[in-house]
């Protein structure tokens, strides 16, 4: 398995989120993710007009900032509840359009 990097945890998300149909998303809503860990950066998910945008850098205008390990953002047996629950995950912000996320990215 290749080497966990920031690029790669990015790339991860936007494989993930580029069909996801947003249409039921009104207006705009838009998450920071910090990378802690070997992988460490920033990057952003923006649902905006029912698309889904993820970018390499900060967002200023965010709901919401979602701190977590590059490995615990890309593991799919990781249940986003659970791991905020447990701490793995951290949400600053608007925890309820943070849930609205987790369902685009389960």
């Amino acid at each position: 398995m290749a080497a966990l990097t920031y690029e790669s945890v990015v790339q991860a998300y936007k494989d993930k989120l580029c069909t996801v149909d947003a249409s039921a998303v009104s207006g705009t809503i838009a998450f920071q993710f910090d990378i802690e860990g070997k992988a460490h950066g920033v990057f952003y998910v923006e649902i905006k007009n029912g698309k889904i945008n993820v970018e390499p850098y900060e967002y200023y205008d965010r709901n919401a900032i979602i701190t977590a390990t590059g490995t615990n953002l890309i593991n799919g047996r990781l249940d986003p509840v659970v791991a905020f629950t447990t701490g793995k995950l951290k949400v600053d912000g608007d925890v309820g359009a943070a849930l609205e996320l987790i369902k685009y990215i389960k």
